[in-house]
């Protein structure tokens, strides 16, 4: 029969007739079925068990399924015969029994017995992470590991494929977007980073690096990092506390939390706070020469003494309520909160001007203080509803976003004379505000079979109400004045449509995955002071494509291709200038066209544990951050703007090694070449182009019978490499850390060090043409590091943590 072909275009057609028909056909064979429910000694469901029906004779798997919430199960399509099933769940005995196959079979009620060997008093030694290839990406199992008392930014740090560095995350050069459950989390960098590291991994069943996201995930953005958390499946409650301290050679830096997870029959529930207090600090020194006629006329030099405190809280809450045993309705929140008395910014800058022949001209101290505030408040409704017992879902949510971003300034500035006396002095005040709000709806279809088959369809719809208003006012005796040319009001709204398809199928030695994206989108921006509007409208197709080859049990071969998008974030759509100091300007750019990705991998993984890749990026209207001096107006700008184009390629190389029993290795290389064209202001086009090597290395050793002792010793080194116009120097930074656990798992206690040496500083050079600037940069690399994280209440327990957000939110970064 045809049974998936007419549910495929049945459903499809109710589900959207906005997409083009795509029909698949499968024949199945006729054949029996095996149908029972699985009980505890309670006689209460077990869900999400094992069931596997072997060929008795040589013992050999033939197929298998799982429990449903109400513990029943279905193997279907069976041949007349002698079989064995084999029905297996973490804490309970097996369950084995012969089965002589001639028509439909109904085992009833099979009741599995609790296993004394694995109850809470027993201490659970831990396991190495393993790491696993899929069609369209890698899977980093960490359940029960060692790493599973880190915090999720140390999780990442081991992570195959993953850099964490110098504030950042990157796989293959490029920002990864952060999915909790496939489910989006959108902050800045900083904040996600933040987050990150305030929120443990005790629940994280594993790590999904995925290179190029198939069409099911958003256009926007590059590589996807999606954190799987474990399934809450036992009544009861359970809970845990977390919490670091580490010691810069200046400030020290917080984070604690607390999450809390309950579920009875039809309830799951999930709540967690965390709270990062920190202060940093930062120096920076620029030496900018300003250049007429090719000579240089004029020489600045400028220190600047940067600290930072922001006390970041985050919320997040999810609750699940199963309506049936077909549907379920679920509602989350995410806020961070960073009111306004706990986030200041202080920068003191002394600037000495020279002439050419490098005579003090004069100074110009600078003390620009700010106060930050951010709400970021996301809630989401959704609903999914199972049709039938095949696995075939479908599901929806609407989701909407308050988002509310202010910051006041004040800049003092007085020039001097060389021998100190006052020339004059210039006050201003600042204030600016952006408030967003985001509305998207989203509805998912997926048709799976028991072959590894499956078919996906969505529609989403997505609209962002931006405004932000900035005024700057000059300040004369304490009585500020209204600035005019510096008062604006800038409006942006945006309707994004999207629509996908997507097949997979799979056999013995191959697998198979396409898909398409459909994206329109329809944006103004509107500038009231100056009256200048952007209005931009423009569809995008975005396919990927994926094949897996398994040359024998231990050696693959796969290759894939995705196309994506970069729409520029809100506040680099923001025209409005804000002054670092009198000479330094930092503005965004409402012409900013969306950059397209094109990236095209060849991969190799040779005996389960080394892993080659050979890729290839092209990057057009690449979006950077383009800073330039004005040397007619001794002016230093940060301006937001599309280069030409970008072309990177390289070859890459991991490995998660065991070496001995007590000892695991993992190394991260990457060699490759990053090519990137800009146009001058004077509309000259030029290129920028380099080879850069980066290497990671990361021991793991255990000690003890039970393993509750290990220690961490990473290495990671990174060559020049380019962005835009300017060369970042080379940099490398060796980690040192060591946790014990204690109380069968339940605690445990770790102390590190990083960047050792401290030798992660680097420096910044953009020479070209008439432009020359040089900048040092220094910050709180090496840290001294104290952690802590304590399990209580049903220590199997199993947490439901959703992360919720849209695409859209990701936009909504702010200056850090």
């Amino acid at each position: 029969m045809y049974y998936v072909c007419i549910t495929t275009r049945h459903m499809f057609i109710k589900f959207s007739t906005c997409f083009i028909l795509f029909i698949t056909s499968l024949s199945f064979s006729q054949g029996y079925e095996i149908t029972g429910v699985l009980n505890d000694e309670n006689n209460v469901p077990i869900a999400f068990a094992n069931v596997v029906l072997v060929e008795k004779q040589s013992d050999k798997p033939l197929q298998g399924s799982t429990t449903d919430e109400n513990g029943v199960f279905v193997i279907d399509n069976i041949k007349t015969g002698s079989y064995q099933i084999k029905i297996s769940f973490l804490g309970y005995k097996s369950f084995t029994e012969d089965l002589l196959i001639k028509n439909n079979t109904d085992l009833g009620t099979i009741i599995l017995e609790t296993s004394s060997e694995i109850l809470d008093d027993v201490t659970v030694v831990a396991k190495r992470p393993t790491v696993k290839r899929q069609v369209d990406r890698l899977i980093f199992n960490v359940e029960n590991s060692t790493l599973s008392n880190d915090n999720l930014l140390g999780v990442l740090k081991h992570t195959p494929g993953v850099l964490v560095h110098d504030g950042a995350i990157s796989i293959k050069q490029a920002t990864p977007i952060i999915y909790i459950n496939d489910k989006r989390v959108y902050l800045s960098q900083s904040e996600v980073l933040q987050l990150l590291e305030a929120t443990s991994a005790n629940d994280v069943k594993s790590i999904e690096v995925i290179t190029n996201p198939p069409a099911k995930y958003d256009a926007e953005g590059g590589a996807v990092i999606n954190i799987v958390t474990t399934k809450n499946v036992i009544s009861g409650y359970r809970g845990s506390v977390f919490g670091d301290y580490k010691q810069g050679f200046e400030y020290p830096k917080f984070s604690a939390g607390t999450s809390h997870f309950f579920k009875t029959k039809k309830l799951n529930t999930y709540i967690n706070y965390s709270i990062s207090p920190r202060k940093d600090y930062r120096n920076l020194r620029d030496d900018v020469n300003f250049i007429e006629n090719d000579k240089i006329v004029s020489i600045w030099n400028t220190d600047y003494n940067r600290t930072r405190e922001s006390a970041n809280q985050n919320i997040n809450a999810h609750i699940d309520y199963a309506l049936s045993n077909k549907s379920e309705i679920g509602f989350s929140t995410s806020m961070l909160l960073a009111p306004r008395n706990g986030v200041r910014t202080d920068v003191n800058s002394l600037t000495a001007i020279y002439d050419a022949n490098k005579t003090l001209d004069s100074t110009f101290n600078t003390i620009n203080k700010s106060v930050d505030e951010i709400y970021n408040l996301a809630f989401t409704l959704d609903y999914a509803y199972k049709i039938g017992d095949k696995g075939e879902r479908i599901s929806s949510n609407v989701h909407h976003t308050n988002y509310d971003f202010s910051i006041f300034q004040d800049v003092n500035t007085n020039y001097n004379f060389p021998d100190g006396s006052l020339i004059r002095n210039n006050h201003f005040q600042t204030f600016s505000r952006q408030r967003i709000k985001l509305y998207t709806g989203q509805i998912d279809y997926e048709l799976p079979n028991k072959f590894g088959d499956q078919f996906e369809a969505g529609l989403k719809y997505a609209r962002i109400d931006s405004q932000s208003r900035l005024k700057q006012h000059l300040v004369n005796e304490t009585q500020p004045l209204v600035a005019l040319d510096n008062y604006d009001t800038f409006n942006y709204s945006e309707d994004n449509y999207a629509g996908y398809v997507s097949v997979s199928e799979d056999w013995e030695n191959w697998s198979l995955k396409l898909g398409i994206r459909g994206e329109y989108t329809n944006l103004k921006g509107n500038s009231l002071s100056t009256g200048l509007i952007n209005e931009q409208a423009y569809f995008k197709l975005f396919p990927s494509l994926y094949i897996l080859h398994k040359l024998n049990d231990i050696n693959q071969l796969y290759v894939n291709y995705k196309r994506s998008i970069y729409r520029p974030k809100y506040n680099e759509l923001n025209p409005f200038e804000f002054f670092l100091n009198d000479n330094t300007i930092s503005s965004g750019n409402p012409n900013l066209l969306p950059q397209i990705d094109d990236q095209v991998i060849l991969g190799y993984t040779f005996d389960e544990s080394y892993t080659f890749e050979i890729y290839y990026r092209y990057e057009d209207n690449v979006n950077i951050e383009f800073i330039y001096q004005d040397n007619e107006n001794r002016l230093i700008r940060q301006n937001y703007t599309n280069i030409d184009y970008g072309v990177s390629y390289g070859l890459d190389f991991t490995t998660y090694k065991t070496i001995t029993k007590h000892w695991n290795l993992y190394i991260l290389s990457s060699y490759f070449y990053n090519e990137n064209n800009y146009f001058t202001k004077e509309n000259e086009l030029l290129q920028n182009d380099k080879w850069t090597f980066y290497g990671q290395i990361i021991n793991y050793f255990s000690f003890l019978k039970d393993k509750s002792l290990t220690t961490d010793l990473s290495f990671i080194y990174i060559s020049s490499y380019i962005d835009g116009p300017r060369e970042i120097s080379a940099r490398a930074g060796l980690d040192f850390s060591v946790r014990k656990s204690f109380w069968e798992n339940r605690a445990s206690l770790s102390l590190g060090v990083s960047d050792v040496f401290n030798t992660q500083n680097f420096t910044t050079d953009t020479r070209y043409l008439d432009q020359d600037i040089a900048s040092k940069s220094t910050m709180e690399n090496r840290l001294f590091t104290v952690g802590f994280n304590y399990k209580f209440g049903n220590f199997r327990l199993k947490t439901n943590e959703k992360s919720i957000d849209t695409q859209e939110r990701e936009r909504l970064s702010h200056r850090d």
